[in-house]
């Protein structure tokens, strides 16, 4: 063959030995070769974590343009950074003999830290983040960037304890530092330590070219780690790993992880099945880690890429995280917090005919100074479904129910017993319902059952909505934050206290915290 191949390569000095490495070995089959060293995105954006940059591809889609525009014939990646789905008309040529495919840990001074509660670590890697703070949960992480060397210079110029590098970039480089040692517990990333050749998928001379230096237990192995990656939506933004080879008596072993980015949850699978039976491996381990919970997971890591859209002033479950549309990100904290006040004996020594209870709260506060049997209340009448469930469960029968405290006292002057209520209330209760009573000639005994704390955060960026539940979490919201955005509220009540800020208030069709997350989905439609 007469016509030179020209080997696209980043121009980075690992790039460059991975080219190198391609180049020697063609040129041993008497191919004439040239380097066409190309810049890529990755090498100059060092600001950022890799998993931020939020684009897939990252060092290769310099390549891939320089490839289809006939700038080069071949291009050479470390496989782990190239997408699962390659662009159109760019085929995978050839994989090399796999190297280390160890994750390794260079440490400063020795590896005590490593039964120490507090440590640093260094890493830009959002998978080894993950597995590092699993297994030392009390460690803290800081991000780490840039090529070999430079990390290395980082390590030594910081106040940290460790970094962690791929091993195979080391030993490369020939530069694997002696305070070191590889992490064989942590699963690296899907097609570690292998090299692979990209060609156009036209191009049949080059190809099969290409295919005279693709070892084939190599390609085995790292396309059922990448096809697991792809079958889990993974990519820069996921920690995954997987790690799969071909053994001496030809069994395929696989073993495959999915973690949440703080490394709080863990999802493993591993598999092993004969040569030859291997080609439906990866789609029964990723299956089984979307069974085990991998679905959720990765839902909710895709949804913490985006940018937050709703707020809400109550701390949200997971479950009902998972109600929102596809559009919505929620960011969430108590906007209030709650102390229950100790409540005299004398105040239920004798049975009262009449009582108001207008929140789940006053109930706790109740059942926290007496037991149901000291709670002789002849009639009681609250506000919302939730309190009426909770105090026919924990107390008695409620004699009336309605949506809002000035609905109750609208009730309460046409059809009360007596001329008389005991109202157990928060410190911080709307005038409303006292005065109506009151204007009615029906006396009011408040007891203050509990204390409203205001807790709300100052959010760091701007929203589109708020959710709020009560009046109280509209006035401790606004005491840090801007009236800005759609005030999503539970109810009435809550609705025309948000009037007095908002502009645009949406008011759920039932007070409950589910039926305000359906008032922010039918917005997002």
């Amino acid at each position: 063959m007469s016509r030179i191949i020209r080997i696209g390569t980043r121009d980075s000095q690992l790039a460059m030995w991975q080219a190198k490495t391609v180049q020697s070995q063609l040129e041993h089959l008497g191919y004439k070769t040239i380097l066409v060293p190309v810049k890529s995105t990755g090498d100059i954006v060092l600001d950022k974590p890799l998993y931020e940059l939020g684009i897939t591809g990252i060092f290769t889609k310099t390549l891939d343009i320089a490839m289809l525009n006939g700038d080069i014939d071949i291009a050479v990646h470390s496989l782990k950074d190239v997408p699962t789905i390659l662009p159109k008309g760019i085929v995978q040529a050839a994989v090399l003999k796999r190297g280390n495919i160890n994750d390794t840990l260079v440490f400063k001074k020795n590896e005590e830290f490593l039964s120490a509660k507090d440590a640093v670590i260094a890493t830009g890697s959002l998978r080894r983040r993950a597995q590092w703070l699993n297994r030392y949960p009390t460690h803290t992480i800081v991000g780490l960037r840039g090529n070999v060397n430079s990390r290395l210079e980082k390590l030594k110029n910081n106040d940290w304890n460790g970094a962690i590098f791929a091993g195979a970039g080391l030993g490369r480089l020939n530069i694997t530092p002696e305070n070191s040692i590889n992490l064989h517990w942590m699963i690296p990333a899907p097609a570690q330590g292998a090299v692979m050749v990209a060609a156009l998928e036209e191009d049949e001379e080059v190809r099969e070219i290409c295919k005279e230096i693709n070892h084939r237990e190599t390609e085995i192995g790292t396309t059922i780690e990448r096809e697991f990656l792809n079958r889990l939506e993974g990519g820069c933004t996921a920690p995954i790993g997987a790690i799969c080879y071909v053994n001496k008596d030809e069994e395929v072993h696989f073993k495959g992880i999915l973690l949440s980015k703080d490394g709080s949850r863990k999802i493993e699978v591993t598999k092993v099945v004969p040569l030859g039976k291997h080609d439906s491996i990866a789609e029964f381990c990723a299956n089984y880690v979307i069974e085990k919970g991998g679905k959720t997971l990765i839902d909710q890591l895709q949804r913490s890429d985006k940018k937050t859209t709703i707020y809400s002033t109550k701390t949200l479950t997971e479950d009902q995280k998972l109600l929102f549309h596809n559009k919505v990100v929620s960011e969430s904290n108590d906007a209030i917090k709650i102390s229950l006040n100790r409540i005299h004996k004398k105040v239920v020594g004798n049975k009262i005919q009449n009582v108001i209870i207008t929140s789940q709260n006053a109930v706790e506060a109740l059942l926290t100074s007496f037991s149901a049997v000291e709670l002789q209340f002849k009639n009681i009448y609250c506000v919302g479904r939730r309190t009426k469930r909770t105090i026919e469960k924990r107390i008695g029968k409620v004699t009336y129910m309605a949506s809002n405290a000035k609905k109750l006292a609208n009730y309460l002057v046409e059809y009360i017993e007596g001329t008389e209520v005991t109202y157990f209330c928060s410190d911080l209760r709307l005038d409303d319902l006292p005065n109506i009573l009151t204007e009615n000639n029906i006396m009011v005994n408040e007891v203050e059952a509990y204390q409203t704390k205001y807790d709300a955060i100052k959010l760091e960026d701007d929203v589109d909505g708020i959710m709020f539940y009560s009046p109280s979490t509209v006035d401790s919201f606004l005491k840090h934050n801007e009236a800005n955005g759609i005030a999503f509220c539970i109810g009435e009540t809550t609705a025309n206290k948000a009037k007095k800020h908002f502009e645009d208030i949406r008011v759920a069709k039932v007070p409950t915290v589910e039926s305000v997350i359906e008032l922010v989905n039918e917005y997002y439609v």
